[in-house]
């Protein structure tokens, strides 16, 4: 009971620091680093816009509404069709922003729902940058409060709706009472996504933000209607049902100090975040030996990994999110096709017997010297050829985190060719974010795509 308590204690401190943050509040670099979350993720929706299964999807929304429904052509739906429509499509590519501290993507719980909110309810864009801040601040606490739940559990599933139902609650001006009533009670109604989903390519896993995004908007309706959840719901939820360890200081140590959205990580690899240290270490390989790519004369190569990469191992990926959450998919499709980028996982990487062949000769190890964050993910890979020559290399941590952060322009190159052909504007109008706060949101929106 006291364990419960503390928790509790922590979420009513979490909810009413967040309730009373100001945009003016926000440091300079928290601010920035959300417009380039809003950024990456947009360019990540986008991404997946011609996906069959998305298409399909997109293809049944009623367009009509105030929200955009983000692909070519910027088309108008309900901000319940918007929210779902762009949820739907925000991790099928794995190219989102993620969260290094714990399993946690943020910046796809909060935003999807955010988004149709803010355009449909006219928020400016500082008001808009101010609740996706905070929504990522709190999802991302309660993942670190709770991060023993993963596996067998995966945050898309259990976090997503407390991401959603924070940053909603914050942009429709919830008083304090409703605003607990919000979050809490979204809390008890995430979904018990099985990790394994993802290493299986199951794709109803990419539908967990999409679903989050709905449920936390309703969350949110009903606490204006004095229904919700409770200061301990979220222990009730996480420790009692799901069975998480519970670290109650997470939720409101540094609050206000240490901004999560400074803690995340970007991608170029479109993979599971847990298997880019070793990409990044076969990819220093393949610099050097640019030869080898295609992966003729190679006899073996050895991958030591962390724990996390260790579950990444699906040897016969049949679907393209198999391939995303399988190592040696990741590392045979990057030596034949020279990089990690979107066709070393599309449906035509799976039949390539070159990446087939070079996945029974990977071998996965269990890596002997895992650090704390952030050189919790490390890898080392060992690439074996027929010759007898072996080729050696390793990182501490994956490039894209916050303390080997890309370079704004590899940034841009990224958000551009993934927008090019439908936001074309996007990266451009980034700065606007953190310009003038009064620029109605619906109107930056509609700038991207011009």
């Amino acid at each position: 009971m006291v364990l419960r308590e503390q928790a509790a204690q922590g979420v009513r401190a979490l909810l009413e620091w967040a309730h009373g943050v100001r945009l003016a509040d926000l440091p300079d670099a928290a601010r920035r680093r959300t417009a380039l979350v809003i950024g990456d993720d947009i360019a990540a929706i986008l991404s997946a816009q011609d996906e069959p299964e998305v298409l399909a999807f997109h293809a049944r929304l009623t367009r009509s509404g105030k929200a955009t429904l983000l692909r070519k052509g910027a088309p108008k739906v309900d901000s319940m069709s918007a929210a779902v429509g762009n949820g739907l499509a925000a991790s099928w590519n794995e190219l989102d922003e993620g969260y290094r501290k714990a399993p946690c993507h943020a910046g796809i719980y909060v935003l999807p729902a955010l988004f149709a909110v803010a355009e449909e309810d006219g928020l400016t864009v500082g008001e808009a940058v101010r609740a996706a801040a905070l929504g990522y601040e709190i999802a991302a606490r309660f993942a670190r409060t709770w991060r023993s739940t993963m596996p067998p559990l995966h945050p898309h599933g259990i976090f997503n709706a407390v991401g959603a139902a924070a940053g909603v609650g914050l942009a429709r001006k919830l008083d304090f009472r409703q605003f607990i009533l919000a979050v809490t009670g979204a809390s008890t109604m995430v979904s018990p996504g099985p990790y394994n989903h993802a290493i299986q390519g199951v794709l109803v896993r990419n539908a967990w933000a999409a679903a989050g995004a709905q449920t936390g908007m309703l969350a949110v309706e009903l606490a204006r209607a004095g229904i919700g959840g409770c200061d301990a719901s979220p222990f009730d939820v996480y420790a009692s049902a799901f069975h998480g360890d519970t670290q109650p200081e997470e939720l409101a140590a540094g609050l206000g100090k240490d901004w999560a959205v400074c803690d995340g990580y970007q991608k170029l690899y479109a993979c599971c975040q847990y298997a880019h240290g070793s990409l990044d270490a076969l990819g220093e390989i393949l610099r050097k030996r640019p030869d080898l790519q295609g992966g003729r004369g190679v006899a073996a190569i050895e991958v030591e990994t962390h724990p996390l990469g260790m579950t990444l191992d699906n040897y016969r990926p049949e679907t393209s999110l198999a391939a995303k959450f399988s190592l040696p998919h990741a590392l045979a499709a990057t030596m034949v096709y020279g990089d990690g980028g979107v066709r070393a996982f599309a449906s035509a990487s799976l039949s390539d017997a070159r990446v087939s062949g070079l996945r029974s000769k990977v071998q996965m190890k269990p890596h002997p010297d895992v650090r704390p964050w952030p050189l919790d993910r490390p890898g080392r890979v060992t690439v074996r050829l027929e010759s007898g020559e072996q080729l050696v290399a390793g990182r501490g941590s994956a490039r894209g985190g916050a303390d080997q952060p890309f370079a704004e322009e590899e940034i841009a190159a990224k958000i551009q060719a993934l927008s090019a052909s439908s936001a074309p504007r996007l990266f451009s109008r980034l700065s606007a974010l953190n310009g003038d706060a009064s620029l109605p949101f619906r109107d930056w929106m509609a700038s991207i795509f011009e």
